[in-house]
């Protein structure tokens, strides 16, 4: 009499279902973020999926194949914009399609919802053959800030309960979609959180929030350059950590005094749409993002 032995086949990570993530899968982003060599970012992970909509598929060995985050703006039903940011594969099952698979299924369920995302170098080639277009630059510098030359003279405080109103109406404005259920989160999720004000009125805000050994600037939201400057240069004032930000390109100005005050370049992001021309809102007082995964 003779054994037979059942064989059991382990599904292709290609053919296993996507599902929706939660914040109670923070740990396993913040592990897929490592293993591709990125630092964990558990604090922007847990922003992320608190604020927009995780997807993912999961390893049967345990952990994550693949996830992103959907960020969507404007009314629930039918947004104006989403951003989709944190797309990563596990190093064992790159180059495998499943990247691709995973922004398929994310695009068909956001049906016709323009998008957006920043794009690295090693991504934008798949985003192009999805059908995005590069519709500008993101600058990345990072470094500890060193006063020097004349200030901006821009009056600038820690923002309050009181000035929220007036924040979300600035941002809305000059995003181009309201993103209240973002900002909201801005003075928990934030070390510091500051406006700049002339005659009483909010004529710009900026955060800067922890990651890893930096603070990074975002949003940065003003009426021009001098009012951006002003902003920086009290957030820095308040740190003793390294500053980090994405400054569209087109902000010339703002980018050579930032480089002039000690951060430098550390590589750069094609800004992306898909179903739109255009980013919405007024890009000229829009000068950096709250976070490249969120737009």
């Amino acid at each position: 009499m003779s054994d037979s032995l059942t064989c059991v086949s382990t599904p292709s990570p290609a053919a296993l279902p996507i599902r929706r993530l939660t914040p109670r899968d923070l740990s396993a982003c913040a592990d897929l973020s490592e293993n591709r060599g990125w630092p964990r970012e558990e604090h922007k992970w847990g922003l992320l999926l608190a604020a927009g909509t995780g997807y993912g598929i999961d390893d049967p060995g345990g952990g994550l194949v693949t996830a992103c985050v959907v960020t969507s703006y404007g009314p629930r039903d039918q947004p104006d914009l989403a951003a989709i940011g944190m797309v990563l594969v596990a190093e064992q099952h790159a180059r495998r399609g499943i990247g691709r698979r995973l922004m398929r299924h994310v695009m068909t369920e956001l049906g016709t919802t323009p998008l957006t995302l920043h794009a690295t170098p090693y991504g934008r080639p798949l985003y192009e053959e999805l059908g995005f277009k590069a519709v500008g630059r993101a600058e990345m510098v990072r470094g500890t800030f060193t006063p020097g030359g004349p200030e901006p003279e821009v009056a600038t405080r820690p923002a309050t309960a009181g000035d929220l109103a007036a924040i979300l109406l600035l941002d809305e404005g000059v995003f181009g979609a309201d993103r209240t259920h973002m900002i909201t989160r801005l003075p928990a999720f934030s070390d510091q959180l500051r406006v700049a004000e002339e005659n009483g009125r909010v004529i710009g805000y900026a955060a800067a929030w922890p990651n890893i050994d930096s603070q990074v600037v975002g949003p940065l939201i003003a009426r021009d350059t001098e009012v951006a400057k002003a902003l920086v240069a009290s957030l820095a004032s308040r740190t003793d950590l390294p500053l980090r930000t994405d400054i569209d390109v087109r902000h010339e100005e703002l980018l050579a005094w930032v480089k002039e005050r000690g951060l430098a370049p550390t590589g750069f992001n094609a800004v992306m749409t898909y179903g739109i021309g255009e980013l919405p809102g007024d890009w000229t007082r829009r000068f950096a993002p709250l976070t490249v995964a969120a737009g």
